[in-house]
């Protein structure tokens, strides 16, 4: 289970000093709130200051959220970033996920990272990590001891969900889309190999994890428990993350229109993303069970593994 850093990923990993530099019918009204994944590829060639602030460097991040794919990564980073001592990467960098971006260093990922000070810590989140098969030991190879967040939620809700992402997305390209039960069954059973149910299969991809991490240096943060309240899912995120406690009840509040909590923090109120509340679509019964019965005992191997439940259905 140990990792260790090559001599010559130490002096990339060094701190540096910066450089000078819808179609709607048939939906139900099941609103897709907190997840804000594009689960697409990113921009990562944004526009960066000419100049850093004084005193801050850029840093390979000291916790990354790992996952899961529609299960509220961005919500938590955006929430997370209200701490002051907290510096959040802006993008999904899928650096340990994709061979291409892999291949081009750790100077190359670090310089992807924001400016921080040094009292603040670095995050970083890329929802694809949870589920490849390459990133756990990828990141134990940079930091054995690097603490990982993992946000899940009801994992057949995340199926749905990332179900209604990719009708969305397709909709808008004019792509063609097809209904999601012609997805889930095949042959009049579950289609056991579609990518959305392969995703929520939290043991699997957990016990590939649990291989290069020990338990302790991932905290799993419970998406449906943030969705509801989200203060004591990050207080928890503080404790693990060593950080002083900042964030407070009055940094969110609930947006009757929008169904959901939304950020207050430094004078300015905002909600995660417009193209959020999106909705489901009404799932026949019959194969909403077929999914959940399939999905109950991969959760009960899960639950052992982390050594805590959910209340998924």
């Amino acid at each position: 289970m140990a990792c260790f850093l090559a001599s010559a990923f130490l002096l990339v990993l060094q701190t540096y000093a910066a450089p000078t530099e819808l179609v709607q019918a048939g939906f139900g009204i099941t609103l897709d709130s907190m997840d804000l994944d594009p689960g697409l590829p990113v921009d990562v060639s944004g526009d960066v200051p000419s100049s850093p602030p004084p005193g801050t460097s850029k840093r390979a991040p000291h916790s990354i959220i790992i996952g899961v794919r529609k299960g509220g990564t961005r919500a938590l980073l955006e929430m997370l970033d209200i701490h002051p001592e907290v510096a959040a990467a802006a993008t999904e960098v899928h650096f340990f996920d994709w061979d291409e971006n892999y291949a081009k260093g750790f100077e190359w990922y670090r310089d992807l990272m924001p400016y921080s000070y040094p009292n603040q810590i670095t995050v970083e989140k890329t929802p694809g990590y949870f589920t490849s098969a390459l990133a756990p030991e990828r990141i134990c190879a940079m930091n054995s001891s690097i603490k990982l967040l993992l946000i899940l939620r009801d994992p057949s809700e995340r199926v749905i969900s990332d179900y209604t992402q990719v009708y969305f997305n397709r909709l808008e390209n004019h792509k063609p889309v097809q209904a999601i039960e012609n997805l889930l069954v095949r042959n009049g059973a579950l289609n056991i190999r579609y990518k959305a149910i392969q995703r929520s299969l939290y043991d699997v991809h957990m016990s590939n994890w649990l291989r290069h991490f020990p338990l302790e240096q991932i905290h799993i943060v419970d998406g449906d428990a943030l969705i509801r309240d989200p203060l004591p899912e990050l207080q928890k995120v503080e404790r693990f993350l060593n950080l002083p406690p900042r964030i407070v009840s009055s940094n969110f509040y609930f947006n009757q229109t929008k169904g959901f909590y939304c950020i207050r923090s430094d004078g300015r109120e905002r909600c995660l993303h417009e193209s959020k509340g999106r909705p489901h679509p009404a799932v026949n019964s019959t194969v909403l069970q077929q999914l959940r019965t399939y999905l109950q005992e991969h959760n009960r191997t899960f639950f052992r593994l982390v050594k805590r439940t959910f209340d998924w259905q």
